[in-house]
């Protein structure tokens, strides 16, 4: 005998009315209000669209309070221990994880997208030299729809497929450009014989003058930067792309969107504002100075890089990513990085400090994650469009999927509105 469908009653003055509730594979139960306009002729009032869920999905589920995160169903902790980048962007893309043929012929095809189409480069050397990275990105990004044409057709199965493998794969190419061009130096073209995260740091730090080698340990952290950065759920810039997306606008544009959204200093740039913090506190004996500032409610200042706005108790990209910030760091030394050193004493106190564990406020991805690329010599005006790399899949497993939906519609959200009521114009010699 089937379950009874479950319902919830709404009461509005006089009348009630019957809502449906969808019972998701995890997490809470979902109203569906869809029919309540028409019904009750009231809308639902959500700022942010906190507590609504703007479409189901099958990739990525997160659960804040226990600290988890799942993509498609595996916990991001034993992907970024025993998987790598390529092999979570098949999972993200396909549903589920590749056998080693699948994996292999996946991986040559993403190889073989690397390179950008040669006319491109008079895009980047259009743009002032003191650019934003960024502002490169989401102007390059946009303008492959002017050159790859053969992949623009939303409605093409075969087109979607195309588009998806060459944003994945062209991502690292722009945003290794967008850093060669902001500090002068040649571009340097892809290289196949190079996995996936040691490609593209070899076209941030080679020069043509001589042979630059790729240590395993980097190349190793990068991949887990990206793993751990891959797809985050219905985040601001997942919304943005799938908001674009409902309009039937080419991939290409979609995302980027998504990358000028993650842009967004409360969004992509955390990781940032941790190394400008730390940049701030300059020195390890001035730690504790601000640890009593981050205490005193009355001063602005906040420890960033630490707690987490989804995560309630503890980030489980973290303790992935604090594994590979020490062996960077023991790779790298520390010794001529005095923002490194502030790093490693700020987590040894947060950590030991008592009033940290009863906050939760653990130091999460973002800290990590700057650590490592301030060591690498990554520029902070780097780290949001690595993040933008890394989350590239994600948006294109969402994108795909949404085009796939066949409840797909036009983003029309609702408002509250506060403003004049009707009123009559008045001559300009009147007023």
């Amino acid at each position: 005998m089937a379950d009874t469908p479950k319902t919830a009653t709404l009461t509005i003055g006089d009348k009630s009315y019957e809502l449906p509730i969808h019972s998701p594979t995890c997490g809470p139960d979902v109203l569906d209000i869809r029919k309540l306009y028409g019904q009750a002729g009231v809308f639902t009032y959500d700022p942010g669209f906190t507590s609504t869920a703007s479409c189901d999905s099958t990739i990525t589920f997160i659960d804040g309070d226990v600290g988890e995160l799942l993509h498609r169903g595996y916990p991001i902790d034993q992907l970024a221990s025993k998987s790598h980048y390529l092999e979570v962007c098949y999972l993200l893309l396909y549903g589920e994880l590749p056998t080693a043929g699948e994996l292999e012929k996946f991986e040559n095809t993403i190889t073989r997208h690397t390179m950008l189409h040669e006319q491109m480069q008079y895009f980047f050397r259009g743009f002032r030299r003191d650019a934003h990275p960024m502002a490169t990105m989401v102007g390059v990004v946009g303008a492959m729809s002017a050159f790859y044409h053969d992949s623009t057709d939303i409605s093409d199965p075969y087109q979607r497929e195309v588009a998806s493998h060459r944003l994945i794969a062209k991502m690292p190419t722009i945003a290794a450009w967008a850093y060669k061009y902001s500090i002068g130096q040649p571009f340097v073209y892809p290289r196949n014989d190079l996995d996936y995260a040691a490609n593209f740091i070899h076209m941030c730090f080679s020069v043509p003058a001589e042979t630059y080698h790729v240590d395993p340990i980097l190349s190793r952290a990068m991949d887990r930067i990206f793993t751990l950065h891959a797809d985050h759920e219905q985040n601001a810039s997942t919304s943005t792309v799938r908001l674009a997306s409902s309009s039937g606008a080419n991939p290409f544009a979609c995302i980027a969107a998504g990358v000028a959204c993650l842009w967004g200093p409360a969004h992509g740039g955390a990781n940032q504002a941790c190394l400008e913090m730390l940049k701030e506190i300059g020195t390890v004996d001035k730690i504790p100075e601000y640890i009593a500032r981050a205490k005193d409610k009355n001063d602005p200042f906040r420890l960033m890089g630490f707690g987490h706005r989804v995560y309630k108790n503890f980030d489980p990209r973290a303790t992935v990513m604090k594994q590979s910030a020490d062996e960077v760091l023991d790779l790298l030394g520390i010794e001529d990085n005095p923002i490194l050193q502030v790093a490693k004493e700020l987590e040894k106190q947060a950590l030991e400090d008592p009033y940290f564990a009863e906050k939760k406020l653990f130091p999460n991805v973002d800290f990590y994650s700057g650590i490592i690329l301030e060591a690498m010599g990554f520029p902070t005006s780097m780290f949001t469009p690595i993040f933008a790399l890394s989350r590239t899949v994600g948006w294109v497993s969402q994108w795909k999927e949404q085009l796939a939906d066949p409840q797909l519609k036009i983003g029309r959200p609702r408002q509250l509105y506060l403003g004049n009521a009707a009123r009559d114009y008045v001559d300009i010699e009147n007023r």
